[in-house]
């Protein structure tokens, strides 16, 4: 359950169950979007949308809320549209046709997205580490975690860290993939380790029994964190 202080909205919702039914691609893939916003102006974020971007602004519409942006972890098909594993998916260029909002994404993601998914630079918004994007009177900070892709990034907000695929539950996301690096991703997972352990990490990725749970579990359980120095690390998981 989202750490969620007055004001904040906080939603989680998964594809192929609470979006895209039916869809058996997005059904296997288990992504999961996110609904970050404030309460009381009914301004909210995207996280991640794909699959089903209709459905997800008719959401958006069906709870009297008012899209203000999307927030992008990284550049990969089942994030933020585009081709993969033969598949097409639904994504930003399809969201920007329905709402005119900016797409937060990191900067050195720009290049990465723009190919993936077609969507126009002028639509994108280049951030650097430690940026806050506001939603109303909810502030986002932007962790730029490189490791999976070149500009994954995280997100946190209250005690809330959305991690895409540099974190899971359980393991980490691939470094065995275009523009991925194992060593980054080493640095990535140390920074998201050392953050408080009252956090909830979401991951971007229904991959554990679990949908989510406290980062200080996280950081007993899961293996990729364990304390090993870099070198044992890369040798063990790269």
């Amino acid at each position: 359950m989202a750490n969620v202080p007055e004001g904040l909205l906080f939603r989680q919702l998964l594809a192929g169950r609470d979006f895209a039914a039916g869809d058996q691609f997005a059904t296997a893939m288990r992504n999961h979007v996110y609904v970050i916003g404030d309460r009381s102006t009914g301004e909210v974020l995207l996280v991640d949308p794909a699959y089903d971007v209709s459905a997800l602004v008719g959401w958006i519409d069906s709870a009297n809320l008012c899209l203000a942006g999307v927030l992008a972890t990284h550049y990969h098909a089942d994030h933020v549209g585009g081709e993969i594993l033969g598949e097409h998916v639904q994504g930003l260029i399809d969201l920007l046709e329905l709402a005119d909002v900016p797409v937060h994404i990191q900067q050195d993601e720009v290049p990465w997205v723009v190919e993936m998914t077609g969507a126009p630079v002028s639509s994108l918004v280049a951030h650097m580490d430690d940026d806050v994007v506001e939603v109303g009177s909810v502030s986002v900070r932007l962790l730029h975690t490189p490791g999976h892709t070149p500009g994954s990034q995280c997100f946190l907000v209250g005690d809330n860290l959305v991690s895409g695929d540099t974190l899971f539950l359980d393991g980490c996301g691939r470094t065995d993939l275009p523009g991925a690096d194992a060593d980054d991703m080493y640095t990535s997972l140390q920074r998201l380790a050392s953050l408080s352990g009252r956090l909830t990490l979401w991951p971007g990725h229904h991959y554990s029994r679990e949908a989510s749970a406290p980062l200080e579990e996280v950081r007993r359980s899961n293996s990729v964190l364990s304390r090993l120095e870099r070198d044992q690390w890369l040798r063990r998981f790269s």
